[in-house]
């Protein structure tokens, strides 16, 4: 059996009365192998970014919650959309490996954070458009 393009996991919050506090897991540092770029963005309610796959890198986006949001994916071409929402507040992980098309959506009233670390440097040839939203 192939394994899955796209894994999705709830980070464990290790925060206190100072505020949250969320670890990576070594197993997503091992993942992307190598860190070349990182970038940081938000996604204000009814946005969404993303849409695309990449060529050849590796990625894993960690997203900071505290409303309602979706996150959609596919396993590569012809392959049917899939998607997950999550509620409340948190931190998630998603590892994508090339050729998984992903995009994030804000389905909630607050500002959405996202960080995403890849395995290669920034090329924006490396991002082609494929919609799953």
């Amino acid at each position: 059996m192939e394994e899955s393009k796209v894994e999705i996991q709830d980070l464990t919050d290790y925060g206190d009365q100072r505020g949250f506090s969320f670890t990576v897991p070594a197993e997503a540092l091992r993942f992307l192998c190598e860190i070349k770029d990182i970038h940081v963005a938000a996604i204000l309610p009814g946005a969404v970014r993303g849409n695309h796959f990449h060529r050849k890198r590796r990625e894993i986006l960690i997203l900071t919650y505290s409303s309602a949001w979706s996150f959609y994916w596919d396993e590569g071409y012809g392959t049917p959309a899939q998607q997950r929402r999550f509620q409340g507040s948190g931190a998630a992980l998603i590892s994508i490996r090339p050729g998984a098309s992903h995009a994030v959506r804000n389905d909630g009233t607050g500002t959405l954070s996202l960080m995403a670390a890849s395995s290669e440097s920034y090329d924006p040839n490396d991002s082609i458009v494929r919609k799953v939203t």
